[in-house]
Parts: structure tokens; C-alpha cells; sequence
């Protein structure tokens, strides 16, 4: 599987009170949590996000509370794939639970721009930069974890298997 689109760029500790502000969280949908996503820290990020894009960021991306309504606003906000050094833990398992592709790359967070046109192999973990002609080498997913993104998530991966 893979995406490509353009970047948006973030730092260190970008927290989920940051990514879907607190305010927001009595939203019953992921495309109304989408329509507020990270606009505290990028306040024109709703007005120029294009459906792939993705975003790149440093340590400890998606720390703070254990709520899944960040990577869903994420998500539902038309972003790809993030790409980041590291993760907190919470927010990886609950973007691989909500069907969110991350992939930790520490060389790729700090060597892309923002804006930079991006392509995203998950099999191989290969994120290549359209932009700059560089790769890098990212952590790739196990083939199930795979399977679990492209369903849509856990509940819908669960039930498909169900299906089966």
C-alpha cells in the first residue's frame, strides 16, 4: 500500500489537547472533529489540507490524554499518513485501532519540509521525497497491522474477519 501527498510540518510533544482542542470533544463525528483539527497550533490547517496529505512531526507525537478523537480528526481531516521520530504509545495503538497509517522515521522527520511532496510504502516502509530526491528508511507494519489499516480500523477489520 501506498500514499503520497504534500506536508504539513510539526515539532516535539505535539499533544492530542493540540490536535483536536478539548473544546471540541462533545463532537458526535470524526468530520466535525476534522473541521477543528490542530487549529490551535496551525490555524489555516483545515483551509489548506488536501485529502492525502500528510503530516511529519518530531518526539512524541500524539501525547497527552488516551482519547481516540485525535488520530479520528486526523483522519477524518484527509491526512495519510503521519510520519514521525516517535510516537507516544497511546496515540499509535489508538491510530492503528481508528485505521490511521503512522510510521515512526526519525531521519524523514527531521529531513522533510513542510510542503515537501511525499510517497509512503508501507510493505517496505520506504518514504521517499518527491521533493528533495532523497528516501529514507522507516519502520515498516507487520502484514496484519497492515490488513487492520486497510479495513478501516480494528472494529472493521474484526467484523470483516467475522464475515469470513
Amino acid at each position: 500500500m501506498n500514499v503520497c501527498g504534500h506536508t504539513f510540518k510539526y515539532g516535539d510533544n505535539v499533544d492530542t489537547d493540540v490536535i483536536i482542542p478539548a473544546r471540541y470533544l462533545n463532537a458526535t463525528s470524526g468530520e466535525e472533529l476534522a473541521k477543528h483539527c490542530m487549529e490551535d497550533i496551525d490555524p489555516g490547517f483545515i483551509n489548506n489540507v488536501q485529502a492525502g496529505d500528510i503530516i511529519v512531526a518530531s518526539k512524541n507525537f500524539g501525547c497527552g490524554s488516551s482519547r481516540e478523537h485525535a488520530p479520528l480528526a486526523i483522519k477524518c481531516a484527509g491526512i495519510s499518513c503521519v510520519i514521525a521520530e516517535t510516537f507516544a504509545r497511546i496515540f499509535y495503538r489508538n491510530a492503528i485501532n481508528i485505521g490511521l497509517p503512522i510510521i515512526e522515521c526519525p531521519e524523514a522527520a527531521r529531513s522533510i519540509c513542510a510542503g515537501d511532496e511525499i510517497e509512503v510504502d508501507f510493505d517496505s516502509g520506504l518514504i521517499t521525497n518527491r521533493t528533495r530526491n532523497e528516501t529514507y528508511q522507516g519502520q515498516s507494519f507487520p502484514p496484519f497491522m497492515q490488513r487492520i489499516i486497510q479495513a478501516g480500523g480494528l472494529v472493521a477489520y474484526i467484523n470483516g474477519k467475522e464475515a469470513d
